[in-house]
């Protein structure tokens, strides 16, 4: 039996990934989702389930794992294929045009690609003091899997971006204390943010480092140092979560053709890169507007998804119906098959 070749094969499971599956399948075009994760969601699901999100049309605010069971439950019409724990390895275009993307469990083989992988690979910056990584999981962690373990708990986080602050003000009402530290006396984090952590009991120390960590079995302590007067002060602590960011890499897809713009991929107003039939959207897609927001990226899939059914089919118009005339269609159709 022959092997199946997709209309639009996604590479990324992340939330642009998903959206881009939807509407792939709202288009009527056949898809499959290829991640190098064990789960869908990318880092919403693998960094920050329980963190909030607010800037998410419709949602005044919405955890993280929330919005990416909303996002699983909304392509499950389209019956996509998801092949999850697949690392990408090589591109290459057939005599035939049929694009062929090897990964370590196979070939997939797909008219159009759309890469929504997000940052791509990444790992969290560690932190390099001594203790870290004796401690690393015994009380030291890179990402918050689940809240409600810090309830009662001492808690110190380094960083000073959007993560940090953000978990500060998440934390700061069930656990015991939370002190924020931050090599800077500024914070790279949204305005409002560092309003709301303002008006929080949260200690905050500036012009600051974590200098050791000490503990036994599990983390007890920390020793903060003052990066002006090099002061010193022991910290009693339960956990330390390190809010450094991430180290991103493209991996092979670097080797694949594509122009790239640092750690990302080039793209014009179609969502189109240098290649013939190969589309990105998301955090790696690059142009000159661009914003690395979550909703950008749904706007990004919708015109990749849009742009691919017109290079599949030259015929095809890229601006759809409206949603609800497509669904009317896609229940008649089902209607008309269960009828017979």
């Amino acid at each position: 039996m022959a092997q199946k070749i997709y209309d639009i094969t996604v590479l990324g499971g992340g939330p642009t990934g998903l959206f881009t599956a939807f509407y792939a399948g709202m288009r009527n075009a056949s898809c499959k989702i290829i991640d190098s994760m064990p789960a869908l969601g990318g880092r919403l699901t693998a960094v920050y389930p329980e963190k909030f999100i607010y800037d998410v049309a419709g949602f005044p605010k919405i955890l993280a794992r929330d919005l990416v069971d909303n996002l699983i439950e909304q392509i499950k019409p389209y019956q996509t294929e998801i092949c999850l724990n697949e690392t990408s390895q090589s591109l290459t275009k057939s005599d035939e045009g049929v694009w062929q993307l090897e990964t370590n469990a196979g070939i997939h083989l797909t008219k159009t690609l759309i890469i929504a992988a997000g940052v791509g690979s990444y790992s969290p910056k560690k932190h390099q003091a001594p203790g870290a990584t004796d401690f690393e999981s015994k009380g030291i962690e890179y990402a918050v899997i689940e809240k409600a373990i810090y309830k009662n708990r001492r808690v110190i986080i380094a960083g000073g971006g959007d993560s940090a602050l953000d978990w500060a003000n998440e934390l700061v009402s069930i656990a015991k204390s939370v002190t924020l530290i931050h090599r800077s006396d500024k914070f790279r984090a949204h305005d409002d943010s560092i309003k709301k952590l303002q008006k929080t009991n949260a200690r905050v120390i500036l012009n600051s480092e974590i200098a050791s960590f000490y503990g036994d079995s599990a983390l007890k302590e920390v020793l903060i140092r003052n990066l002006e007067d090099n002061k010193e002060e022991i910290i009693p602590v339960d956990d330390a979560l390190i809010m450094f960011g991430f180290n991103s890499s493209l991996g092979k897809i670097k080797e694949w053709g594509l122009e790239l713009s640092g750690n990302g991929i080039c793209v014009n107003e179609k969502m189109e890169t240098n290649l013939s039939g190969i589309f990105a959207a998301g955090d790696i897609a690059k142009h000159n507007a661009k914003l690395d927001l979550i909703v950008t990226g749904f706007s990004e899939a919708a015109i990749a998804v849009a742009f691919a059914k017109v290079y599949i089919n030259p015929k095809e118009k890229a601006q759809p119906m409206h949603s609800t005339t497509l669904m009317e269609i896609k229940e008649k159709k089902e209607k008309r098959l269960n009828t017979h």
